[in-house]
């Protein structure tokens, strides 16, 4: 590892950060302290210490700023969840090593954090260590984009949207099959599969990456020869935190025409909703693979100024075509949806990307730079996978439970297509042939603790009512959206009972993989991989 080159600016910054510290209680400091002094003695440590390293003690507001920036889930924002001891932004490579080598040496528990977007806090909270700091990789979001070779490297904490965005700086017809949510940081996001609306056309981004870049227990950078073809197949969909601290992808440019169409349809109750949303159960993973249509439902107002409620189905699609080719699909294969070209956009794929994240139409593709999440909420979220059409009676008990909730979202997203091309073992991520559609559920609220035992409740029993309608043996879960609920790490549950139904049986080969490649179980959580199974 580099030797310390300090700056005599940055040696300064380091004293007065270090004699600043030694007014902070013993044990607080004396962690920090040693963790700088290594940090200083493993690596460059050119970075300017005021601006890539927090603690509460030491300055508060910028400490609480760099921990809630990028958090989603204010549930475990509150000041009863436990808080890390303090916060390191690294600049560099060598700046992830230092970290991971003088964690190890500390016995620190590490958080690795690249978006923010964890649906249980675990990039940002540990439940199950007293003491831990979080490694946020947001300043390492270099982009390299090479059209010759149809690649790019995206390191770790470049959102989504500036991948988006940085592949049609250079090309109108390059596109990468990723996330809806621009906002996502790409590296967390593709570990675990990585689904987005080209996925029927070319798969998950997980089943687009060539090569990586990730730093290991020991702190070594290792590429995919380096780290062998295992431990790659496991960090395509085996999930964050798990195996090593993803520092960038190598991944594959896919194809999108010069013009593509978006449209929204919505229906209620009363407009013949239920029938509709039945009939898309049996043809969304059989359409043309070019089409993407996902079914967001929620109640909503019978009327505008209305108080009683229906349920609300939009059917919003992506189509990587013009509009005349898709009224064409439409008329043969969905017709009950009454889509009409008055319905549709024509546009660039960017463009449709920015309409499916819900940016207004005057937005610029710039906006995509910003990289901040606009989903701030209190919230609990599940999943499911559905392979059998959930029966009309089915949809309508599901209504009924919608409506006794104040604010439930539920989205709806096909497969098929290129997904039920792809062995469920070629990566960790399983969910493959045989399945119709992936189910979030998510419910929402404002006022933190004061109703979320009743928000939980209703989830819980929800989520109990739909068992009889969706996958089985297991009832299988999505692992970049953690459900605590179906087990932890260190809480005596069997890890198969939440490993099975994030990865099938893929998980005893996670297993095997990181009891080879990090027998000590240095990167760990409330739902990583363990080194073995009793």
């Amino acid at each position: 590892m580099a030797s310390a080159m300090i700056t005599d600016a940055n040696a300064f910054l380091v004293a007065l950060l270090l004699l600043s510290l030694s007014h902070i209680p013993f044990s607080s400091s004396t962690i920090q302290q040693d963790f700088v002094m290594c940090l200083v003695d493993n690596s460059d440590a050119s970075f300017p210490m005021d601006s890539s390293f927090f603690t509460r003690d030491l300055n508060a507001s910028s400490y609480k700023m760099a921990l809630e920036t990028s958090a989603q889930n204010l549930r475990y924002l509150m000041p009863s969840n436990p808080k890390p001891e303090f916060i390191f932004e690294p600049l560099y490579e060598t700046h992830v090593q230092a970290a991971v080598a003088c964690a190890k040496k500390l016995q620190l528990h590490l958080r690795l954090r690249s978006g923010g977007h964890d649906y249980e806090g675990l990039s940002y909270v540990s439940e199950m260590e007293t003491a831990f700091v979080i490694v946020d990789l947001s300043k390492l979001r270099h982009i390299n984009v090479d059209l010759e070779s149809n690649t790019a490297w995206v390191h770790a904490g470049a959102s989504i949207g500036e991948v988006y965005y940085r592949i049609q700086e250079k090309s109108k017809v390059h596109g990468f099959p990723a996330g809806l949510c621009t906002s996502l940081g790409i590296g967390g996001h593709i570990i675990g599969g990585a689904y987005g609306s080209m996925m029927r056309k070319f798969g998950l981004g997980a089943d687009n990456v060539l090569d990586a870049r990730i730093v290991d227990a020991d702190g070594k950078i290792l590429n995919r020869a380096a780290m062998g073809e295992d431990v790659f197949w496991a960090i395509r969909g085996g999930g964050g935190g798990s195996f090593g601290v993803i520092l960038a992808w190598k991944i594959k440019l896919v194809p999108v025409p010069e013009t593509v169409t978006v449209f929204t349809v919505t229906k209620t109750l009363e407009q013949d909703g239920t029938r509709i949303l039945y009939k898309w159960q049996q043809v969304a993973d059989k359409l043309d693979e070019d089409l993407f249509i996902r079914a967001i439902i929620q109640p909503a107002s019978k009327t505008p100024k209305s108080k009683e409620r229906t349920i609300s189905v939009s059917y919003q699609g992506q189509f990587l075509g013009d509009v005349n080719r898709l009224m064409q699909v439409m008329q043969r294969s969905f017709p009950q949806l009454g889509l009409m070209k008055k319905d549709c956009v024509e546009t660039s794929w960017i463009k449709s990307v920015m309409y499916i994240a819900g940016f207004p139409s005057t937005a610029p593709p710039e906006a995509l730079l910003d990289g901040k999440s606009l989903f701030k909420n209190y919230f609990k979220a599940k999943s499911d996978y559905v392979e059998e059409a959930i029966p009309i009676e089915g949809l309508e008990g599901l209504w009924k439970k919608l409506l006794e909730e104040d604010s439930p979202l539920t989205i709806w997203n096909p497969y098929g297509g290129m997904m039920a091309k792809i062995p469920e073992t070629e990566t960790p991520f399983p969910h493959r042939s045989g399945t119709l559609f992936k189910i979030q559920w998510l419910t929402l609220w404002q006022d933190g603790k004061a109703s979320e035992a009743k928000h939980m409740e209703w989830m819980r029993d929800m989520y109990s009512y739909m068992e009889q309608y969706v996958s089985k043996n297991p009832r299988a879960a999505y692992v970049n959206y953690r459900d605590l609920d179906l087990g932890m790490n260190g809480k005596g549950s069997d890890a198969r009972e939440w490993g099975n139904k994030y990865f099938k049986g893929n998980f005893e080969r996670l297993v095997k993989i990181k009891a080879k490649f990090d027998p000590e179980n240095f990167f760990r959580h409330e739902q990583s991989i363990p080194t073995g199974l009793e």
